[in-house]
This record gives structure tokens, C-alpha cells and sequence, in this order.
């Protein structure tokens, strides 16, 4: 995973998309996909501001289709992101 988020900050979303190691899931909610033989690894993400970009979980997977309650915890821990961010709560590293 760590090499297909080096591939994404060194060529950009727009290639990383063509070279399917990216996939949108929702409004602001993204996909970095890798595979290791038969297991499929995924972290999901969103933007932030600026070029901040937020990893809200990985988990690892037997089939390319990735579950929906994956997408809901994202969603979940995005709002609540969300939350701290508008309260003043959010430092960037």
C-alpha cells in the first residue's frame, strides 16, 4: 500500500486513476487499491483543503468489490472530520 500511495503523490490522482490504482467511491470519498497475488488491500480517503488528503481506514479483502459497510465507516469518520475541522479542532501535520 505504501508503494501506491508513493505512485499517487509522485504521478497524480488523474494517472493514478488510468492505472486503476484509484477509484472514486462517493462524492469525496476515494480508493487507493493494491494487490498482493489473490488478497486486494484498500484504503479509503478524502480531500481535505489544499493538497491534504485524509486516509480514514485500510482493510484487506478476498474480491475486488469492496464492502459497504467499509464505505459507510468512511463516510462516518469523514463527518466527523468534518465536525472537529468546522469547530477549529483540526491541526495538520
Amino acid at each position: 500500500m505504501q508503494a501506491v500511495i508513493e505512485t499517487v503523490e509522485e504521478k497524480g490522482i488523474e494517472i493514478a486513476s488510468r492505472l486503476l490504482l484509484v477509484k472514486k467511491i462517493d462524492k469525496n470519498l476515494y480508493e487507493l487499491r493494491s494487490r498482493q497475488g489473490t488478497d486486494y488491500q484498500r484504503a479509503l480517503y478524502f480531500h481535505v483543503v489544499d493538497n491534504d488528503y485524509l486516509i480514514t481506514h485500510g482493510f484487506s479483502k478476498k474480491t475486488n468489490r469492496t464492502p459497504q459497510r467499509e464505505i459507510n465507516h468512511a463516510i462516518d469518520l469523514r463527518a466527523e472530520f468534518y465536525r472537529r475541522y468546522r469547530s477549529g479542532n483540526y491541526e495538520r501535520p
